[in-house]
């Protein structure tokens, strides 16, 4: 029974992670930072004992250590940390180049690097500290992006976030395999998540899963499969990929 951290587990992606770990029979530590009702509804739905719940704003200085050093007072370990939690690509958080003010244009780009590139960095040398001088492997998991290599032009602050995180991962990877660390990255497209339900219902649905020689989006379920997968030793050998999880999307002019 592993002890597993995992960061912006109030819904989605987060919320199917932290069940597929439940579900394996590990302790389960859900960050979160302001949905408290969403983080309660996935507690309840863990299956097993000894979970909790870890609220923080990864973007505040020193919330990183603390998220980890709660984690390990909660769970006893923390072996696996699953990187996920990430301003996202929201309405009000858009920002293409041409058409935004400077002002704001840097609002976003400090609360994106804050949150989706030094939180999860902080986050990752904690976790890397508590397991070296444990003498205990473990795995990192980060939830990146296809935006990263795709671009994201209404979004840049984003993409460029998330691309550094592939590369975080793969620095971290060849640092930590003394270790027996392994360091890992996802990079989802797009994802049947609740805040994505008016998008795949309104007019941009059907251009979304046509994008899949599928016919449709990933799920959350699928993401947290690869996830869970990552961190077990059986993925050992994968130390410093990135997954590209998109139904063959990036295979279609």
């Amino acid at each position: 029974m592993r002890g597993v951290l995992v960061t912006g587990g109030s819904r989605g992606i987060g919320r199917a992670v932290a069940m597929a770990f439940a579900a394996g029979g590990d302790r389960v530590a859900v960050q979160y930072a302001g949905r408290r009702a969403d983080a309660e509804q996935t507690l309840r739905t863990l299956p097993g004992t000894g979970h909790t719940l870890l609220q923080a704003d990864l973007g505040e200085t020193g919330a990183a250590e603390r998220v980890v050093a709660e984690a390990v007072a909660a769970l006893g370990t923390v072996d696996v940390l699953v990187n996920n939690a990430a301003v996202a690509p929201t309405a009000d958080a858009r920002h293409p180049i041409a058409q935004t003010p400077l002002a704001h244009w840097q609002q976003v780009w400090r609360r994106m690097v804050d949150v989706n590139l030094l939180g999860a960095a902080d986050l990752s040398w904690a976790t890397a500290r508590h397991l070296v001088d444990r003498g205990a492997g473990g795995a990192i998991v980060n939830i990146g992006s296809r935006g990263a290599f795709r671009g994201e032009p209404d979004f840049p602050a984003y993409g460029a976030t998330k691309a550094a995180l592939h590369a975080l991962g793969q620095s971290l990877a060849v640092a930590l395999a003394p270790h027996g660390i392994t360091v890992t990255s996802v990079a989802p497209g797009f994802v049947a998540t609740e805040r994505q339900t008016a998008k795949l219902s309104g007019p941009e649905g059907e251009r979304l899963r046509a994008e899949s020689p599928f016919g449709r989006v990933g799920t959350p379920e699928e993401i947290a499969a690869t996830v869970h997968f990552l961190a077990s030793p059986a993925a050992a050998w994968a130390s410093g990929t990135v997954v590209d999880l998109n139904g063959a999307s990036h295979l279609r002019t």
